[in-house]
């Protein structure tokens, strides 16, 4: 009795404290109570940097069509800050700007700041000259990395404060994050990481938003932080406090895309059912990460082999366009709990057997009932009883009641489908080819003018700053006249260490391999005979990197480039090792100093003092300059710069040569639609427009894994319904139509392995044909007035941008055979199935129609549970 009487006065206390200090935003057990009403939540991600601001309205305008009350997103920091004390909140990062669209919109926003965010983000989004702060551990008990977190954190709640934007001055933001998905870390270094927990608790508390904080997955979030769940599914997660609501901040809805891996998918009837047992189990927020996923624009991917594209099947496609059925099927569901929100928000549930597999939720209160009835068996149908009603139970799903008579959602009854198949996702019949010309990167990097001598081997991001992924790694190796491999034959072999993540290895000018590593290993070597002269020889190594790691511990001392050892086998003398030598790196050398000490070069606040760079005792002013491609330090993707150089066209024009610029101008193709480059037939670089990095592109790794027929039901992972092995994994790169100009838009690439640009081409994302697949309701579910009109099934048929249907190519209500793209009519079928669609849907971009016997011309099958299947074509 005093255990209980204590925690009585301690939540009595809390919940005094959160609603006083909180007086619009506040929460309890079973919600976030906003102006005094709680409130069930959908939410999506959109990260402002993965679209363009001119995308920004559409992307928020579907997102709350498609059913959503939030947007989440991540703050970047090595966006915002790119270097110490230099912030940047313009183009693709005006924070303030995406924030004010979605209030615009009428949406409320959940502010991720972190700053932490992984997000498959390059460094976790941390800058890159955070490692080089003197003493820093990152996201530790440390205290050089607690003021600089602090400083960056106070400075974004500074700027949305100055701008009316938490919700208690009239703003849209109801939620904001501190850190992100710690407890893992924690778990692993113990107590600097609870202690660092309650720092950084009490460090956003303090900041006053009059908004409740998060932490995601950190059971022991202090008090009154809210924990919350990531996952694939969550219904079985529960907050560590009962006064807590239970908030899923990502739902995944699908996986990110890597270099060399399959393409992830997850069926829009798993993403439902996930969602609709977190509701039915007491869940009251619910956010879709991504709900839009967009594009990893330069060289923004982490990972590292991050790929470009981060569509990661997210209901709105890395183009903007709704992804089909996962788009319809998902705003359907939205729209069905809302209609249970006064039930949902006003009681518990009670939790009744119906199977073997199959339970009840039902929440009745005087403010109505809502019954959820679920089906957990992976393979069977089942009739199960409920309130002296029989229901049918497809395997798999859960059936939503808001009256608790009437079914008006199964997550597995998918209402919408159509072509979204990732491996042609664009029409060739309008796409733009390109007349190119190229210009040689140099193979030796620049001369010995331009290089600085040092012994040893570098670590590469210590002397890129990241500001580049090449390095160039140069020694001679001097052979005698008298080896034995000049007169046998047998050439020495090269071994080369790498901590990665891709290598280029020249000899005296030519490619003598490439090799590269992975996301699950990153590491590489190279061991393969090489051809050298007697005399002296050139070895250029070109070191590239493709993200930095976005997740793990200790990022402040991971490393990059190639750190040895490198040996050469095969000698008279047996075995050289050319790590110790002397080695020549493109630097500032018309900088450097030859003092010994250490010298600070800006100091944030009068206890931060940057060290910027100090190698070895010699001292570079940061960022270095010129570091990286000779093309790069000439700014090759600018009109000014690639007029600096002479460009070979015609027959001239290099094919499949290693380290080669390309470069052609183009007119912008008319009409709306999204716009990308089919890369297929190149191997590895970069693409820039109009002087923008599109981002790295891969072609030539292709997709491994394990493609197998995919089925909705059972336990999803990153793993199952996995397609596109053996292709590229991303052949297509988003070229965003507020990049480009009427006329003369310069396209420059640069090409690492050797590709073919003539196949390269300009394509616009259309949609030739589109389906809808939905079982009919019940006559008798007709009845519930909150169903007609709103949520009574519909065949939702939508072509992209600036098409619209131009004929029923089949349409069949009644008992239909096949898929999207084959379907056959069956043994029941109404002769006016074409009528409705015909005359609602063509000539329009999108339409609607009921699925019910009256719209067809009658019931073709009577006590038949029949459907509607039609495929459109968009022109």
């Amino acid at each position: 009795m005093v255990m209980r009487a204590h925690v009585t006065v301690v939540f009595c206390f809390l919940f005094f404290w959160v609603s006083s200090v909180y007086s619009s935003v506040s929460y309890d057990d079973k919600a976030i109570i906003i102006n005094g009403q709680r409130r069930i939540l959908v939410s999506g991600s959109i990260h402002y940097p993965r679209s363009t601001p001119e995308m920004w309205p559409d992307l928020i305008q579907k997102a709350k069509e498609g059913g959503l009350d939030v947007i989440q997103t991540y703050v970047f920091w090595n966006g915002h800050e790119p270097s110490p004390g230099k912030y940047n909140f313009e183009g693709r990062y005006d924070l303030v700007k995406f924030i004010k669209l979605v209030q615009q919109a009428g949406l409320f926003v959940h502010l991720r700041i972190g700053p932490y965010v992984c997000a498959e983000w390059n460094f976790g989004g941390f800058p890159v000259w955070l490692k080089y702060v003197p003493g820093i551990e990152f996201r530790t008990n440390n205290g050089p990395f607690e003021r600089a977190m602090q400083r960056f954190t106070r400075k974004i709640v500074s700027l949305m404060k100055s701008e009316n934007l938490f919700q208690p001055q009239g703003g849209p933001i109801i939620l904001s994050q501190i850190e992100n998905e710690y407890g893992p870390v924690e778990w692993e270094i113990g107590a600097p990481g609870v202690a660092y927990t309650k720092w950084a608790a009490s460090m956003a508390v303090g900041l006053g938003t009059g908004v409740p904080w998060v932490m995601c997955k950190q059971d022991d979030a202090p008090d009154p932080v809210i924990d919350t769940c990531n996952g694939f599914y969550c219904e079985n997660f529960f907050p560590t406090k009962k006064y807590k609501p239970k908030m899923w901040t990502e739902a995944w809805t699908g996986w990110f895309t890597e270099f060399g891996g399959a393409l992830p998918n997850r069926p829009a009837e798993d993403m439902a059912y996930a969602v609709a047992r977190f509701i039915q189990n007491r869940g009251s927020f619910i956010n879709y990460y991504m709900y839009h996923g967009g594009t990893n624009f330069g060289r923004t991917s982490g990972g590292p082999f991050i790929a470009t594209s981060y569509d990661y099947d997210a209901p709105l496609d890395e183009y903007g366009l709704p992804r089909e059925p996962k788009y319809s099927h998902l705003r359907d569901l939205h729209k069905a709990i809302k209609l249970c929100e006064p039930a949902l928000v006003s009681a518990d549930p009670t939790v009744t057997s119906l199977g073997n597999k199959q339970e009840a939720h039902v929440y009745k209160s005087t403010s109505g009932c809502a019954a959820f009835l679920a089906n957990y068996d992976e393979q069977h149908t089942v009739k199960v009883s409920f309130s002296g009603a029989k229901y049918d139970l497809p395997a798999w799903s859960v059936s939503i009641l808001p009256d608790c008579k009437n079914v008006v959602f199964n997550t597995a009854r998918v209402s919408s489908s159509g072509y979204d198949d990732q491996h042609l996702p664009f029409s060739p019949s309008i796409s733009l080819r390109f007349s190119w010309r190229s210009y040689n990167e140099e193979t030796s990097a620049y001369g010995d003018d331009d290089t600085f001598s040092m012994d040893g081997l570098w670590e590469q991001i210590n002397v890129t700053r990241d500001s580049t992924d090449y390095l160039w790694y140069l020694t001679d190796v001097k052979i005698d006249p008298n080896e034995g491999f000049l007169k046998s034959g047998e050439n020495p072999v090269l071994t080369i260490e790498s901590a990665g993540h891709a290598l280029h290895v020249f000899i005296n000018g030519q490619l003598a391999g490439t090799r590269y590593g992975g996301l699950s290993f990153p590491k590489l070597t190279f061991s393969d005979n090489v051809k050298l002269i007697a005399g002296t020889n050139k070895i250029s190594l070109l070191s590239v990197a493709v993200g930095l790691p976005n997740v793990g511990l200790h990022f402040e001392s991971w490393n990059a480039g190639v750190l040895g050892p490198v040996l050469l086998k095969g000698l008279n003398e047996g075995t050289r090792d050319l790590s110790k030598q002397s080695w020549g790196y493109k630097v500032c050398s018309s900088i450097w100093s030859s003092t010994t000490t250490r010298v600070p070069a800006i100091a944030i606040e009068a206890h931060i003092v940057l060290f910027l760079a100090n190698f070895d005792n010699h001292l570079c002013h940061y960022p270095l300059e010129q570091i990286g491609l000779k093309g790069e330090a000439l700014n090759l993707d600018t009109v000014t710069g690639s007029s600096s150089v002479e460009w070979v066209e015609g027959s001239l024009v290099a094919i499949k040569q290693p380290l080669t610029w390309y470069k052609t101008t183009f007119d912008a193709p008319g009409g709306s639609e999204p716009l990308a480059l089919d890369m297929g037939t190149m191997g590895k670089g970069q693409i820039w427009i109009n002087g923008e990095n599109i981002g790295r592109h891969w072609p030539a790794y292709t997709a491994e894994g394990n493609c197998t027929p995919c089925n909705y039901a059972g336990i999803f992972t990153e793993n199952k319904c996995r397609s596109n092995c053996g292709e590229p994994s991303q052949r297509w790169y988003h070229v965003p139509r507020s990049w480009l100009k009427p006329a003369g838009n310069l396209l420059v690439i640069f090409e690492e392995f050797g590709g073919d640009p003539n196949g390269i081409s300009l394509v616009k994302r259309t949609t030739s044909s589109v389906c809808a697949d939905i079982f009919e309701g019940n006559p008798t579910q007709m009845k519930f007035s909150g169903y007609v009109g709103e949520l009574r099934p519909n065949a939702y048929l939508s072509c992209g941008p600036g098409q619209t249907i131009s004929s029923i190519k089949f349409a069949s209500y009644g008992l239909p055979q096949g898929t999207c793209g084959n379907y056959q009519a069956g043994s029941c079928h109404a002769h006016k199935s074409y009528d409705a669609l015909q005359m609602n849907c063509i000539k329009k971009q999108s339409c609607s129609v009921n699925v019910a016997p009256e719209i067809f011309g009658g019931d073709p099958c009577p006590n038949t549970m029949k459907k509607l299947s039609v495929e459109a074509i968009c022109s």
